[in-house]
């Protein structure tokens, strides 16, 4: 049996701790964009879906209590199950892969797969890092952090500083242009967020729609790349906040 992609969305990506996210929970924000595919996909009753299988890296805290399953209660009803699945950073796209095997097998017709990550509420190593003692002791390598995984990497084939902000220039520049010609806008989901909080002693309450990637840097430049200090290794080369991940 072939398996197809029928429909895909996704929210916007917003900035930890500062972006437009950074109140809203995962779970909240895999509902809304599964009621956006949902209404896009007038023909299809929810309670034919076979499973619902969900990403995310690091499933605790507000992602935690099998979270799967709490959003497929919640979009497309208590029949419906679903499942968390953890392959960190290919998280989001292992279900999908799943899913697919899935069809190919025989053992259902129609599945959700994504992924859904809170980087502004969940701890980047978690709540309470617990490595293996042997393996941190034995093995250290394979306790490291993707930033220094990535000083080794471009070390081993010879990435220079320059060659990466190069990279990391023409993607932020790409990225503009994408979204100025509105490239994204088809595939993202606007999502409605309201914040409840005190200010003066006075109840506040505040609501923005988030619609667009917040990572972009439009006033970048290979100047201001090549001025950023290297963020994880001591003497190390090419991986500055500039290009890397924007959580850090």
């Amino acid at each position: 049996m072939d398996a197809y992609i029928v429909k895909a969305y996704r929210s916007a990506v917003g900035r930890a701790k500062k972006g437009g996210f950074r109140n809203y929970r995962s779970d909240d924000l895999a509902v809304d964009v599964i009621n956006h595919l949902l209404a896009q996909t007038p023909e299809l009753d929810p309670s034919l879906v076979d499973d619902l299988i969900v990403g995310c890296a690091n499933p605790e805290g507000e992602q935690g209590l099998q979270m799967g399953r709490q959003i497929s209660v919640r979009a497309l009803g208590k029949e419906v199950p679903g499942v968390t699945v953890n392959r960190y950073c290919a998280s989001g796209l292992e279900t999908i892969a799943i899913a697919v095997a899935k069809i190919k097998a025989g053992m259902g017709e129609i599945f959700i797969a994504g992924g859904t990550e809170s980087m502004s509420m969940i701890p980047m190593t978690g709540y309470k890092l617990a490595p293996s003692y042997n393996v941190a002791k034995d093995t250290p390598d394979y306790v490291v952090s993707m930033g220094i995984t990535a000083e080794a990497v471009a070390k081993r084939y010879n990435i220079s500083r320059a060659s990466a902000d190069e990279f990391s220039f023409r993607s932020h520049s790409l990225a503009t242009k994408a979204l100025e010609e509105g490239k994204f806008v088809e595939e993202i989901v606007p999502v409605k967020v309201s914040e409840v909080f005190v200010k003066d002693g006075k109840r506040m309450e505040t609501t923005q729609t988030v619609a667009m990637d917040e990572g972009v840097r439009k006033d970048t430049s290979i100047d201001a790349l090549a001025s950023l200090r290297p963020a994880f290794a001591q003497g190390g080369v090419s991986r500055p906040a500039g290009n890397s991940s924007q959580t850090f």
